[in-house]
């Protein structure tokens, strides 16, 4: 670790107490307090498009093609709030989750949507969430309204998993208002039993996150509460429920929040095993309920390799939390001590989306997180015992980042080398900033950057006509091999827009490989929790299967490997929940291996089918397991 960084973090744990007073104390006025006023007199006409909506080559490779049309997803759109986003509750946007709801092997696509007043009042049909089935063709159908998914509620978060353990994916939706737990009916429809599993709450719910946090072998639910929305008492500018406050941003009147209205507490809900949930919040030391910070988006992942999933929540506008699993059902608020709180000048930002990835190749799980304009994108390294270094700047992607205002973020190795990449989609929340000469804009390209292997970025110049030069209000993104061609894909959830679905065309020829695990006793069946390591091509690789992250939304379970063009597909050490390690020898490259706790490979599938069956024979690739 860094000397700067010891002092700073000795600097931080003596200011824990105070700091979280500080921090709401802080003005609603301007969630950046700039020291000038930017004009609004700048004609757009008469100025160069900012690099948010600009900065795109004529030529160049071409990672990622758009095939939103052709895969039949343009037909459905989102909607959230009024046009003039004067609300806070209109800006947000939704997330989105790559499920394979009817266990075929391909992945399914569920988009949240959000809604309006007047369909919450029952004048206009409300917007519905989709679930689009996947054809295997290259084409999806939408059959959310078969399936019973719609949601028809104000929606924001998706987390999927198996938390009954019976083999088949659930679909968790936050609301503002109740919340959804799609039970799978295993017949292509799902049962909303939220109700009685006792996760309805009733406010304003952002994102949901699952893991087994007792090991017990049940998936346990935690929900992060953003702010407390009030339709009776609505926070415009100068209103009670602001504060009075006029609500500026850089001199221009803009909506209020989060900063000066009340948030949300935190909910960690322990799954019961017989269909119910109890309330464990307070207990477990999770609830933010003195602070209220503006929980977005959690995320359940082993930080210090015990073997036990730890809890991240990226908080808007406020420290963000690292809670660490003391193994007795309670956790340890490490958020400043380990340095994971705050941006490296020891400040808090508007944290939105987190990705998580061992991009430097040495078993450790790192960090992105996006945030608000002005604020650079904030990258963590992992020291391996749960303290990190915010090394954005450093690492070449912080100055490239500042004018965006990130969401959906992850890391995926887009051209196989066994090296994570970074992806963050962007857009504002002020449509006035197309009219502001702030140097941004209001719909914004992504940014794509490839990892250079040395612990550094570079971006990926956006072609023109290209998937990463769309410019869009992007929210919600997931990460996954959609068409079964060991390419990861792109699905992104846009704010009142038809969804972007970006197919990886990268031209490399690398080989790769994915595992889809299958927990036994004491593990979650669907292996929520496993930390795969893939030693092959000379090097060693982590991946984590996680339910959660981005930005409120929920990525490919399948781990998954670039091989580089190395021919031989090397040995995955599986660690499961369980706390069993299995050492499994993959035999072929260029397949999806089906892997069960203590029995090893039991199916490979080629291209989206069944391949024939390797030699040595599929028991004896896998060695006895053990607890580790």
């Amino acid at each position: 670790m860094a000397p700067f960084s010891r002092v700073r973090r000795a600097i931080a744990s003596s200011l824990a107490c105070i700091v979280p007073l500080l921090l709401n104390a802080q003005s609603a006025k301007d969630r950046s307090h700039p020291a000038e006023p930017a004009s609004q007199s700048v004609s757009r006409a008469a100025r160069r498009p900012p690099v948010t909506a600009d900065s795109i080559v004529d030529s160049g490779p071409v990672i990622f093609k758009d095939v939103t049309l052709e895969a039949g997803l343009a037909g459905w759109s989102h909607r959230m709030g009024a046009a003039d986003k004067g609300l806070i509750i209109d800006t947000n946007g939704s997330g989105v989750g790559l499920i394979d709801y009817d266990n075929d092997g391909w992945l399914d696509i569920y988009l949240v949507n959000g809604s309006t007043f007047d369909a919450l009042d029952g004048k206009e049909t409300p917007p519905h969430a989709a679930l689009f089935h996947n054809n295997h063709d290259g084409t999806f159908t939408d059959v959310a309204a078969k399936a019973g998914v719609t949601n028809d509620r104000w929606g924001f978060g998706v987390a999927i998993a198996d938390y009954d353990n019976d083999g088949w994916p659930d679909i968790f939706v936050s609301n503002w208002g109740k919340n959804r737990l799609y039970h799978n009916n295993h017949d292509g429809t799902f049962t909303d039993v939220a109700e009685k599993a006792g996760v309805t709450l009733g406010n304003w719910s952002a994102g949901a996150t699952w893991g087994d946090y007792d090991g017990d072998g049940r998936l346990d639910l935690f929900v992060s509460g953003y702010v407390h929305f009030d339709r009776e008492n609505l926070p415009y500018p100068g209103t009670p429920a602001a504060g009075l406050n006029t609500c500026e941003f850089k001199g221009v009147v803009v909506m209020c929040g989060p900063r000066g209205l009340q948030g949300e507490p935190d909910h960690l809900f322990r799954n019961n095993g017989d269909g119910t949930f109890s309330d464990v919040s307070a207990k477990a030391g999770v609830s933010d309920n003195v602070n209220r910070y503006y929980g977005i988006t959690p995320l359940f992942v082993d930080v210090n390799g015990d073997g036990k999933p730890d809890l991240l929540v990226a908080n808007d506008s406020t420290l963000s939390y690292l809670y660490l699993n003391r193994g007795d059902g309670t956790f340890d608020d490490v958020s400043l001590t380990s340095g994971f709180g705050l941006n490296e000048d020891g400040r808090e930002v508007a944290a939105m989306g987190i990705a998580a990835g061992d991009y430097m190749n040495n078993g450790r799980i790192d960090f992105a997180i996006t945030d608000f304009s002005d604020e650079t994108k904030l990258l963590f390294q992992n020291d391996g015992t749960g303290n990190f270094t915010e090394v954005s700047v450093a690492s070449g992607i912080g100055k490239l980042s500042v004018p965006f205002l990130g969401w959906g973020d992850g890391f995926l190795d887009y051209d196989n080398d066994g090296w994570l990449d970074l992806m963050m989609i962007n857009g504002h929340i002020y449509p006035v900033a197309d009219r502001a000469d702030w140097g941004t804009s209001y719909a914004q390209r992504p940014l794509l950057f490839h990892n250079l292997r040395d612990g550094k970025f570079e971006e990926v110049p956006p072609v023109k006509g290209s998937g990463e030069a769309e410019v869009i209000s992007g929210r919600g993104a997931a990460f996954g091999d959609l068409f079964n061609d060991g390419k990861i894909d792109v699905v992104i959830n846009r704010l009142d827009g038809p969804p972007i679905l970006l197919k990886n065309v990268n031209r490399d020829h690398h080989h790769w490989v994915e595992l889809k695990l299958v927990g036994g006793p004491g593990s979650p069946r669907d292996a929520v929790g496993a930390t795969v390591y893939l030693t092959a091509n000379g090097m060693r690789q982590r991946r984590d299967v996680l339910s959660g992250g981005s930005y409120v939304s929920t990525n490919d379970p399948r781990p998954h490997f670039g091989l580089g063009d190395a021919t031989d597909a090397g040995t995955a050490e599986i660690r499961w929940p369980s706390g069993k390690r299995e050492s499994v020898r993959l035999p072929a490259m260029d397949r999806v291996f089906t892997v069960a706790e203590g029995k090893g490979i039991v199916a490979a599938v080629c291209g989206g089918k069944s391949c024939p069956a390797q030699s040595p024979s599929a028991a004896s690739l896998s060695s006895p397991a053990h607890r580790h």
